[in-house]
């Protein structure tokens, strides 16, 4: 949803594309007696009473329906407001879906859910998530069978791994991880998924064929075979937890 580049890869012919929106609160004056219980009830301030008028800041509202419920005189209702568009194509065998945010947006976690609803029913479904551990991050794994968390060995790596860890046990997901350019940086990474019990499910070398493919916007697994066997060793392990190392992908 933040700035997608699964379609640069892929390159997928897009056969659909509509508008996306979220809820948000509209007040009919005449009704409102601006008696403040919706501000109070709005844990972000999208709705306020100042004096004798409401204040609506429609960027703010997470979508609750908090204020409709609470208003007595029934002053307040939900619209839509268009924040987006959600595509969907295909790839060749693979069936794409993802959504832009309109520039300017704040919150993207609300048209997450719209396209993950949008995806289709299959044995194998990939969310391309943002990195991190913000909203759309949890918004985006929320769900899911299994997480791959996808570190470097160096120290920044690491503690962006730590909170990655955290936020996906909190929320009780089965995860892996992947260390990209491994022949690269210390060890600290695999010692601290050793001592947390943690599967290390591949490691990709910084390799100068995979980085080219990239910068090309070509898959690397089409161009460097090592990278692609990889990939398919990953989704063996993916598909089968607790695979015995020697048996997937190697360094």
């Amino acid at each position: 949803m933040e700035e997608p580049n699964g379609h640069l890869f892929l390159k997928p012919t897009i056969t659909a594309s509509r508008p996306i929106g979220r809820l948000h609160p509209e007040v009919d004056e005449e009704k409102c007696t601006c008696c403040g219980r919706c501000g109070e009830i709005s844990q972000y301030s999208a709705i306020v009473c100042v004096g004798e008028k409401a204040l609506i800041y429609p960027e703010l509202c997470h979508s609750c329906g908090g204020c409709v419920l609470i208003c007595c005189t029934r002053a307040v209702t939900e619209v839509v407001r268009d924040t987006g568009k959600l595509e969907t194509g295909r790839a060749g065998s693979i069936q794409f879906v993802h959504g832009l945010l309109n520039v300017g947006e704040a919150m993207s976690a609300p048209l997450i859910r719209q396209v993950k609803a949008a995806a289709p029913r299959a044995d194998l479904v990939i969310f391309d998530s943002p990195p991190g551990a913000s909203c759309p991050v949890i918004e985006s794994v929320r769900g899911a069978d299994r997480v791959v968390l996808v570190t470097e060995p160096t120290p920044f790596g690491l503690h962006d791994l730590k909170i990655a860890v955290e936020m996906v046990r909190a929320l009780k997901l089965p995860f892996g991880v992947v260390i990209n350019h491994a022949n690269l940086g210390d060890e600290e990474t695999r010692k601290y998924c050793r001592v947390q019990g943690i599967e290390i499910l591949a490691e990709i070398p910084d390799d100068r064929h995979i980085s080219e493919a990239y910068s090309r916007g070509i898959l690397a697994c089409e161009t460097v075979p090592e990278f692609r066997q990889q990939c398919e060793t990953l989704l063996v392990r993916l598909s089968n937890p607790g695979l015995p190392p020697e048996r997937g992908a190697g360094r």
